[in-house]
């Protein structure tokens, strides 16, 4: 049949059966391939516009597609990236825009009055969902780039990235706590995380709070304040040679110890902690990862909660008596909302033990985020992430390694953990600790010795 002669261009507007068959013809082929209904009964021009971007948005979906299981990096570099962000947010308007135009003029097209009475409700009522849901979805979408650009402009530095050492990424991560009744903020929750930077295999060590007489690399300005030790000048008093009150005396007292520390991303008590952890373990930290445990609670419940096992029942509020309690987390499997989960990484009186106990809980809630927190669930809820993030995290990647570290970490989350406690239980003495057994420890971890072959 002729193009001339085509009943969807040229109908006979006397059938009202047939006018009712091209409608929801053109409104189906306007939801399956937008501009092919223009294409064959309306605006040629509009119509070839709109398959043109069409087949190009199917084309760049399929290249998408296909990078994404060849080489995910690229893609999760590209969505975390503001530049690109605000890219993809322009395009989605342009698509939303688009969708919105061809369906109104698809309409147009359809002659409602030429259709039967019946029809005309069920096929207006088909073609207006269609738009709001295509084009509400791509607007959304523009939405949500734009808020991510936003987000990680606040968190992640734009400054340069920094190479691994030893074939490893050293993170150090902070749990802040700056609550009303502190004088500024002491990081409670103090652990270096070391990634290999090929296979993501992962060796978590955690520093005690009440680590004392800490060493500090030579080029520390720490080292020159503290050449024996932190503390070590004057005699160890109540929270003066602790690992936790470093951050308290550098930022409040001596910032002018790390001068570039805000100009990097950074602050100077952060990178006296940095310091004190590169002592502690011999190891270069490129990155550190600071969350305020006064936003923790937000963060958990915008990522629906975590799944932990309790081993022992866990008090709320109260003292080391266990007077005052105003709840308990019962031992057994819980799924936790970001209040208990707090309670859970934060309680140490009690039957909940003290600092030891506290350091493996919050290490398995680590663990447990790690694992069951991936880059589907966090964009399914980003706006409540990115509000609740915004506030709660600080750190000094940038940018430009996002996308390399969120791949690194769908690595990690299928490999074990190897976890390096520095606690009595493993030998080490807080308040007397010996280095170079400490370090023979992380050793061990980062290079696990290997089994000799049997002798044929």
């Amino acid at each position: 049949m002729s193009l001339a002669a085509s009943p969807i261009r040229y109908p006979d507007v006397a059938s009202r059966t047939l006018m009712t068959r091209r409608a929801w013809w053109l409104v189906v082929l306007n939801l399956l391939v937008p501009g092919s209904a223009q294409v064959l009964a309306g605006d040629r021009k509009l119509g070839r516009f709109g398959l043109g971007a069409t087949l190009t948005l199917w084309t760049l979906a399929l290249v998408a597609l296909v990078v994404w299981f060849l080489w995910p990096t690229v893609i999760y570099t590209i969505i975390s990236t503001t530049i690109t962000l605000w890219v993809i947010a322009a395009v989605l308007v342009f698509y939303a825009l688009l969708w919105a135009i061809l369906t109104l003029d698809t309409l147009r097209l359809v002659r409602l009055v030429k259709t039967t009475p019946s029809a005309r409700a069920w096929v207006a009522a088909f073609a207006v969902v269609v738009m709001a849901t295509v084009s509400g979805t791509a607007a959304y979408g523009a939405y949500l780039a734009t808020a991510a650009s936003g987000f990680l402009s606040s968190v992640f530095v734009a400054g340069p990235s920094e190479p691994p050492v030893d074939g490893r990424y050293n993170i150090l991560l902070l749990g802040g706590d700056s609550g009303p009744d502190r004088e500024g903020m002491r990081p409670d929750s103090v652990r270096v995380i070391s990634v290999d930077a090929e296979t993501g295999e992962a060796v978590t060590i955690g520093l005690p709070r009440d680590l004392e007489y800490l060493p500090f690399p030579e080029d520390s300005p720490l080292a020159a304040a503290y050449p024996e030790g932190y503390g070590a000048i004057d005699g160890c008093e109540v929270d003066v040679c602790q690992l936790n009150s470093i951050y308290t005396e550098v930022e409040l007292k001596s910032p002018e110890m790390y001068p570039n520390a805000v100009a990097e991303g950074s602050e100077p008590g952060i990178e006296g902690m940095r310091d004190a952890a590169e002592g502690v373990t011999g190891l270069q930290i490129q990155y550190y990862v600071l969350i305020d445990m006064q936003g923790f609670e937000q963060l958990i419940d915008a990522l629906g909660g975590v799944d932990i096992y309790v081993e022992t029942p866990i008090p709320i509020g109260g003292d080391e008596n266990n007077e005052n309690v105003d709840s308990w987390i019962e031992p057994g499997q819980h799924h936790l909302n970001g209040y208990h989960a707090l309670w859970y990484g934060r309680a140490r009186y009690g039957v909940a033990g003290g600092d030891y106990e506290r350091m493996e809980r919050q290490r398995l809630l680590q663990e447990a985020i790690l694992q069951q927190f991936t880059p589907t669930n966090v964009l399914t809820k980003f706006q409540e992430v990115a509000s609740a993030g915004a506030d709660t995290v600080k750190t000094d990647i940038p940018q430009s390694m996002l996308g390399y570290f969120v791949n690194l970490a769908s690595k990690t989350r299928e490999l074990p953990i190897t976890s390096v406690e520095l606690v009595p239980e493993n030998g080490v003495d807080p308040a007397d600790p010996d280095w170079e057994y400490i370090r023979s420890l992380i050793d061990q971890a980062l290079v696990p010795p290997t089994e000799a072959p049997a002798e044929g």
